[in-house]
């Protein structure tokens, strides 16, 4: 879950240097973007030591979705559709799914 935050605080920060252009000031939000990309890639190679990659890999990528929703309707003001929290919902019975038995 710590590795998706990661990866959700570099979309943010590249969406601001998409949303920046080609300025300098755009240029800096991507090179934190990028070296935020670079820890949370980090971070996955280290906890893939410790956990089966399926059900890590979808719950990354349900934390990850959810996250950058959440973000894209709050920070940017991102319409929010009645289709994509249909895809929230797939996304978490996901999650749910390969959580282990016990």
């Amino acid at each position: 879950m710590a590795t998706a935050l990661v990866v959700i605080l570099g979309d943010y920060v590249i969406k601001l240097a998409a949303d920046h252009g080609g300025t300098a000031r755009g240029s800096a939000y991507l090179t934190w973007g990028c070296l935020l990309y670079v820890v949370s890639a980090l971070m996955w190679f280290l906890a893939m030591r410790h956990i089966p990659l399926g059900p890590a890999a979808v719950a990354y990528s349900g934390f990850t979705l959810a996250g950058a929703c959440a973000v894209g309707v709050v920070a940017f003001g991102e319409p929010f559709s009645v289709r994509e929290a249909a895809g929230l919902a797939c996304a978490l019975a996901a999650v749910l799914l390969m959580l282990p038995e016990g």
